[in-house]
């Protein structure tokens, strides 16, 4: 899943990008409200985590010149404030949840995948496509009650496959929400991952759920799992 952290300090803006990225998250960072706004507009996804005192424009503006915009990715607000008119403001502004600073890492995982899955039967608690199951909760993958242990970067992958059933997926989507916007590597590395993943979820089981669409990307097909 792709994440947009809109954070002014320099090191809990690294810390942040450093540990949603080993948690299989492509991770992008603005620091001012101004650039959060703009890349929000500019570019899809599907969570955000949003400071509240901001260079250029406040995390309340943001989130409400987003809202107004018709954009409803899921926000995160984040603050030092602690106060139940400063968490008002912000849900009323149009933020998902709020989280006072200093945070528990764990705990704000645990926030951004409730956001993740709330109120859309499109994320649900776990992801099934046929017989293979996702608790993006406890990272447990699954096919046929059989456990899947998978790398972070696998994990991510196949988590994108599975919140987009039976879409055909381009290379330019799945970099940019598996990798990064800016990934400047060979995009031939999906090839590989590709193929990891089929070792693992389809090969040990006689499936062919995951399929290649020559000349226009894969896709994950339920009705071969």
């Amino acid at each position: 899943m792709r994440l947009l952290v809109v954070e002014d300090e320099v090191r809990l803006a690294s810390y942040l990008k450093r540990g949603l990225e080993a948690e299989g998250y492509a991770v992008d960072i603005a620091a001012t409200g101004t650039d959060g706004l703009w890349m929000a507009t500019e570019q899809p996804y599907d969570a955000m985590l949003l400071d509240i005192m901001l260079p250029g424009m406040n995390g309340y503006k943001v989130c409400e010149e987003l809202r107004q915009k018709g954009n409803w990715v899921p926000i995160l607000m984040l603050t030092a404030k602690d106060g139940e008119y400063d968490e008002a403001e912000a849900l009323d502004t149009g933020a998902d949840d709020f989280l006072s600073k200093p945070f528990s890492f764990v705990v704000l995982l645990a926030r951004l995948r409730a956001l993740l899955r709330r109120g859309s039967a499109e994320r649900p608690p776990v992801l099934a496509t046929g017989d293979l199951t996702l608790d993006p909760s406890s990272r447990l993958v699954a096919r046929g009650g059989v456990r899947i242990d998978l790398t972070p970067r696998e994990y991510a992958l196949l988590e994108f496959f599975m919140r987009h059933p039976g879409d055909v997926l381009p290379k330019r989507d799945i970099i940019e929400h598996v990798w990064d916007w800016e990934f400047e590597g060979d995009p031939n590395i999906i090839e590989v991952y590709v193929g990891y993943l089929r070792k693992k979820i389809d090969v040990p089981f006689g499936c062919d759920s995951l399929k290649t669409v020559r000349g226009a990307g894969y896709r994950l097909d339920a009705s071969n799992g």
